[in-house]
């Protein structure tokens, strides 16, 4: 497939994602657990088809393996979802997320004893003062909006704090996954796919956990206003149909990543996800008027920018884009 195409798709997925989770979040903020229950099934299920060939095909690396890093990933997955209901609106929730260089950096030094040029690290510093930037002010706003109501202020306050806490414990251990999903590469051979596949069918019996919580949610969904689907007339729960839109922009999103990484080199991906990244960021601030200030506005280009520093864009980015977007063109003759 051309890399236009998985551009393509890496951008219209993902930023389509983000709109129907805010639109989900908005009417539920605690609906986190369907949502992600709901994406786990739908690649589970799709993994379990075409990866897995229905149970007949062994993995390339040993599933005890992937139970360790299912056992991350499950736990990020959820963490992330439940610092929603705690006062993070969703433009800090995704600048806080953004701020991944800054915890495998951390755990790249502690625990394979990784060093950083000096580029890295200022990079490493620009990303940190942006997301730093936009906590504190996301900080004063909250301040401010529980002065008005004496009673329910400190609380709404500490809550927002825990929601920080939720984000950051989060962080951390997405980045203690990616080391040790990156050792396992190193040992058994990159198999994007196949992890993709088990990262979302092991976690599954872990969602009974959850189960009153998801039951509750899809209760609320089945009361919500009808809504008719354009094209094929169905007519089904608004809700449902955002949750429906949500699974399949989510399952695009990761698939063309996943093609993007198989075309371009890792540098041309980490450019085209942040960029996605700063696009859904705009998109929902100005679609959904969430509140930003210029504050904010600084910080993000502070968490942006700095990312950018980190992957080295300015070195050698024209030579890599001709090499890759090449790919699958026809030559002259």
């Amino acid at each position: 497939m051309h890399p236009a195409v998985a551009v393509g798709l890496v951008f219209g997925g993902c930023c389509s994602n983000v709109v129907f989770l805010e639109l989900l979040a908005r009417q539920f903020p605690g609906c986190g657990n369907i949502v992600t229950f709901s994406q786990f099934l739908f690649i589970a299920v799709e993994g379990f088809i075409f990866e897995a060939n229905f149970g007949r095909k062994r993995p390339a690396i040993p599933i005890r393996n992937y139970f360790i890093m299912v056992a991350m990933f499950f736990t990020v997955s959820v963490v992330n979802n439940y610092a929603l209901n705690l006062n993070i609106a969703m433009p800090l929730h995704m600048i806080f997320r953004s701020g991944s260089l800054i915890a495998s950096m951390a755990l790249g030094i502690i625990i394979l004893k990784k060093r950083y040029s000096v580029s890295k690290y200022s990079s490493i510093a620009l990303v940190s003062l942006g997301i730093f930037t936009c906590t504190f002010m996301s900080a004063k706003q909250v301040a401010s909006d529980s002065s008005s109501d004496q009673e329910d202020g400190p609380q709404a306050f500490l809550w927002w704090l825990l929601g920080i806490a939720a984000l950051t414990f989060a962080l951390l251990m997405s980045a203690r996954m990616g080391i040790f999903q990156e050792t396992l590469y190193k040992r058994f051979g990159k198999h994007s796919k196949e992890a993709l596949f088990y990262n979302h069918a092991l976690p599954l019996p872990g969602f009974l956990l959850l189960a009153p919580n998801i039951y509750q949610h899809a209760v609320l969904f089945s009361q919500s206003e009808l809504f008719q689907v354009p094209v094929i007339g169905l007519t089904l729960p608004i809700m449902w149909f955002y949750l429906l839109m949500n699974v399949i922009t989510q399952y695009v999103c990761i698939r063309g990543v996943f093609i993007l990484t198989t075309e371009c080199t890792s540098l041309t991906v980490t450019l085209v996800v942040t960029l996605r990244k700063f696009v859904s960021l705009i998109f929902s601030i100005l679609y959904f008027q969430n509140p930003f200030t210029g504050w904010h506005w600084l910080g993000t280009a502070f968490v942006f920018v700095g990312t950018l520093m980190y992957t080295e864009l300015w070195h050698g980015l024209g030579p890599l884009l001709a090499r890759c977007w090449g790919q699958g063109r026809p030559k002259e003759q």
